[in-house]
């Protein structure tokens, strides 16, 4: 049990053990939260701590690092499928409900929780981790283990030569997810757009995202599309190869529906998407969309207002309707909508000299 910093209450925390199958060194850490990325991580630093990486992780069919358990044929998680090929490790997830092939983690885990946790209650994670750690290096590394009937640190010095040695680098992480490639050629990553081969308008793609780079690839073989550089929000990025030689037909349509809401409106959309291309599609749905909301009149005259002043701009557009809003439709007493009285009582008179004939 360990003191949350964040609520002040104490809570349980999460236990990863990491067990080498011959000597029975194990690397125990513990967390609060477990997600793709801290599973990943616990795999890195378990490696750090051993100076060297195992050449197969036999491992459970937690979410973290399996999303489709079979013995078989497994669907690994890309996060941590990434960072095991980037230490030279090989993923070997068990058969569903099959415990004892992992028996000698499992055992590390009871061992841990019955021996050096069991009833302690510690202020911080940081404090638990270095009496665990202190535990671990004490006890632990110079018992005598019972199956094997030596001391485990003489074992791991004689294990410690076959495992592979780490990569000069860590693994560089990423975020991932599927993105739907719109009418423009591009996907949405954090509000900024990155285009697409052509013909992959409509279809799911895979991403993956970091500070510097976002990686487009093919969600079926995870062959790589496109790779590009982060951009700011509301920024795109596409190649020049990428970029349609014509205008293709659903951009035309959207071009004729804004032509059809106002002679302004079209002019000005029309005006975006010859001096940007492709990059407006949005923006300029984002001005018809303004139409539904304010009235075709409202917009034509604030696309009126942005063509006079030379500028071609979505958001120039939704400024001036939000800072000129039109006062609501009010009828006059005297008003073309409204008839006079007298035609009203004349029709009324001859309605009812017809019921009583």
């Amino acid at each position: 049990m360990v003191r949350d910093p964040h609520s002040g209450k104490y809570r349980r925390t999460r236990l990863f053990v990491l067990t080498l199958g011959y000597s029975r060194k194990s690397v125990r850490l513990l967390v609060f939260r477990s997600s793709s990325q801290v599973w990943a991580e616990l795999h890195e630093k378990a490696f750090r701590r051993l100076t060297g990486v195992t050449r197969v992780v036999v491992l459970d069919n937690l979410r973290e690092g399996v999303l489709t358990p079979d013995i078989y044929d497994p669907t690994l998680n890309p996060l941590y499928r990434d960072v095991l090929r980037h230490y030279g490790a090989v993923p070997l997830p068990c058969r569903v409900a099959d415990p004892d092939r992992k028996g000698k983690v499992e055992s590390g885990v009871g061992h841990a929780q019955k021996t050096p946790l069991k009833g302690l209650r510690f202020e911080s994670l940081e404090e638990a981790q270095t009496y665990l750690d202190h535990w671990e290096a004490r006890w632990a590394d110079t018992r005598i283990h019972g199956t094997t009937k030596r001391q485990v640190a003489v074992m791991f010095a004689e294990e410690k030569p076959a495992l592979l040695p780490l990569p000069v680098e860590p693994f560089r992480y990423y975020q991932y997810g599927e993105r739907t490639v719109h009418l423009d050629g591009c996907v949405e990553v954090e509000a900024a757009y990155y285009g697409a081969p052509p013909g992959w308008i409509g279809r799911h793609v895979q991403v993956q995202w970091d500070l510097r780079q976002v990686r487009l690839m093919n969600p079926e073989t995870g062959q790589l599309l496109r790779e590009h550089l982060r951009q700011v929000r509301g920024g795109h990025r596409i190649k020049d190869e990428d970029r349609p030689k014509h205008t293709p037909l659903g951009t035309l349509a959207l071009l004729c529906r804004a032509d059809k809401a106002g002679s302004q409106i079209g002019a000005l959309c029309r005006g975006m998407h010859g001096e940007h291309g492709e990059t407006m599609v949005r923006r300029i749905q984002g001005v018809l969309s303004l139409a539904k909301k304010y009235g075709a009149a409202s917009v034509e005259e604030a696309c009126a207002a942005a063509l006079e002043m030379g500028v071609c701009d979505y958001r120039f557009v939704r400024r001036y309707l939000e800072r000129h809003p039109q006062m609501p439709l009010s009828l006059r007493q005297v008003d073309p909508l409204i008839r006079q009285l007298t035609l009203y009582r004349d029709f009324i008179e001859n309605k009812t000299k017809e019921n009583e004939i």
